[in-house]
């Protein structure tokens, strides 16, 4: 399977589109990673939530949900904040051209500091960490800051998860770090770790970029930058189901 990695700057979110068309066309790609709520301005830069902006944001990117079929390939994943009933939440979404725009993992762990104060903006959801399956392909969602609940990652592994998803917002200065992480992930589940950005700045944020591709043993695959903001590879995803026969996932962490 042909799999994509992107950053994209939303304030020229238009022309990143148009380019990110062309790129999937040209390699043929089949599954494309998008990055965390990437569809309008990272607004959780500001540390008091505001009504009128959360409300914005949802109709950009029930809008932007909409053109996904013009990327052309077969999958589609990504994240995007959601109001349900009188709750608010950043939620992970599946789209494919067969089963259209499916609903699944909700964000659960939130940060709360300089530029990312997302639990002032949005709710906190229960902890489910449940595998999606589409097309013969199980994934697993660790949005952004889940990516540090390494648990998750080896209960992902267990339930067969070919493709470990964690689209993110975070900044440049922090780059390495969560490349660290997502290696880590990529190990404790046996899985290819996906990894999407957003890019450029955002009321003096200096956003990351740096998607990056692991594979089920933590080697660094691939990864997106200012002149390469898209990285497509192809995965013999029986690797990822090998790997979970080997070391470490094999262990019994099973409770004596």
């Amino acid at each position: 399977m042909k799999a994509t990695i992107t950053q994209l700057d939303a304030s020229q979110l238009e022309l990143e589109w148009q380019r990110l068309i062309r790129h999937v066309a040209d390699n043929k790609s089949q599954f494309v990673l998008l990055p965390e709520m990437c569809f309008s301005p990272w607004f959780c830069t500001a540390p008091t939530a505001d009504a009128r902006t959360w409300i914005g944001a949802v109709a950009a990117h029930e809008a932007w949900l909409r053109r996904l079929p013009e990327l052309g390939a077969e999958i589609v994943a990504g994240t995007a904040p959601r109001i349900i009933g009188d709750k608010r939440y950043n939620m992970a979404f599946i789209w494919s051209p067969r089963h259209g725009l499916g609903w699944h993992h909700q964000k659960t762990y939130l940060p709360n500091d300089d530029g990312y104060w997302e639990a002032n903006w949005y709710d906190r959801a229960p902890i489910d960490f449940q595998a999606a399956s589409i097309n013969q392909l199980t994934v697993g969602f660790m949005i952004c800051t889940e990516i540090w609940f390494l648990q998750h990652a080896r209960d992902y592994g267990k339930r067969g998860a070919h493709l470990l998803l964690n689209p993110r917002s975070t900044p440049r200065h922090t780059n390495a770090k969560w490349l660290a992480g997502g290696r880590t992930a990529a190990v404790v589940s046996g899985a290819f770790c996906l990894s999407s950005n957003h890019a450029g700045r955002v009321n003096g944020l200096a956003l990351g970029g740096a998607g990056w591709l692991c594979d089920p043993d933590g080697r660094l695959l691939a990864t997106t930058g200012e002149a390469t903001p898209f990285a497509t590879l192809e995965l013999d995803l029986a690797l990822a189901e090998k790997a979970k026969t080997t070391y470490p996932r094999y262990v019994d962490d099973s409770p004596l």
